[in-house]
């Protein structure tokens, strides 16, 4: 009976014993990303987390970034004459604008200051970035972004006006993004001087709206395209294109709409089916492009309609797919 009790209270303290709970330590984030280190006149610092380490970095550069942004607002706001309150949600709205579009400014000159991975799918990084090689990077990069520019710009010579102002275009979207590196830049360096990139920019913008200004197109059509050509010219003018009746020069581009359209009738429908086939020539004659669309337009009150629904559908088409798609040319 000893025995007995005895092994029941063995068994009783063991179960005790398994029965505690286990007390793991919480871990705790290093101090260098609980206090970051904060920007000052020569180096700006920013701390970030992610799923990986690539992850991290990336968000501690937007978060650096945003230090920038803040800074660069601030700095506008103190510039800036608010008499009365009356330009007070203006400022307000340009100094977001000023935020959201610095904060899109890619930083490549940084250094990682510590890094460290902090359990499942957590990983912690503080980034640091000089100021001064920031600077030089920025700047390195605007100057090659220009002499691809102007690369560019030599080779457009040998091409067509529309080709041309094609080029020109993409140099415009190219360079979009310089003005908010140059804001940056001159938060970086305060005695910046960037008129000479501020001249770049707008040789870039000039190029394109003269040569702009200068194109025009004719457009012409068999009878049964007729009522097409309105479409057509809309779709141009949107795009800040002249039309004209009849122009001779090598800015000068001449439409062609053919339509071959049958009729038929389907479930109470009357349908216009269109074969429709547009050419696109420079002064020379020379097809420099082109496209071929079918359209039904269809209506319950007579074949005449259901013509006219085809210009409906055709305009409805170069509102959602462009101009350009429409008519076969990179413009």
């Amino acid at each position: 009976m000893k025995h007995v009790i005895v092994l029941f209270l063995a068994l009783l303290l063991l179960t005790g014993c398994s029965s505690k709970k286990r007390v793991v330590a919480a871990k705790v984030l290093p101090t260098w990303y609980t206090q970051e280190s904060k920007s000052n006149a020569s180096t700006l610092y920013s701390v970030g987390e992610g799923e990986d380490k690539e992850q991290a970095i990336a968000n501690a550069l937007s978060a650096m970034a945003s230090t920038l942004s803040v800074s660069i607002s601030s700095e506008f706001n103190t510039k800036s004459v608010v008499r009365d309150g009356t330009i007070s949600s203006m400022q307000t709205d340009s100094t977001n604008e000023i935020q959201s579009q610095v904060q899109k400014v890619r930083i490549s000159n940084y250094q990682i200051v510590h890094a460290k991975e902090f359990g499942f799918q957590r990983y912690l990084v503080a980034l640091s970035s000089n100021k001064e090689r920031l600077f030089s990077s920025l700047n390195k990069e605007i100057m090659q972004k220009f002499d691809t520019v102007q690369s560019k710009f030599e080779d457009a010579q040998k091409y067509n006006m529309i080709k041309r102002l094609s080029i020109y275009k993409d140099a415009k979207e190219e360079t979009a993004d310089v003005k908010n590196t140059l804001l940056v830049m001159n938060s970086l360096k305060p005695r910046f001087n960037d008129k000479a990139y501020i001249d770049k920019l707008a040789e870039v913008e000039n190029r394109y709206e003269n040569l702009l200004s200068k194109i025009t197109f004719s457009i012409d059509s068999n009878e049964q395209a007729i009522n097409l050509m309105p479409s057509i010219a809309n779709g141009l003018s949107l795009e800040n294109y002249k039309i004209v009746k009849k122009a001779n020069d090598n800015n000068h581009f001449k439409i062609r709409v053919v339509a071959s359209i049958t009729s038929a009738r389907s479930y109470g429908f009357d349908l216009a089916r269109s074969a429709i086939s547009i050419t696109v020539k420079d002064h020379q004659g020379t097809v420099i492009g082109s496209n071929k669309l079918n359209i039904t337009g269809q209506s319950t009150q007579g074949y005449q309609i259901a013509k006219e629904n085809v210009a409906v559908k055709l305009n409805a088409k170069i509102l959602q797919e462009g101009i350009a798609n429409i008519i076969g040319l990179e413009l």
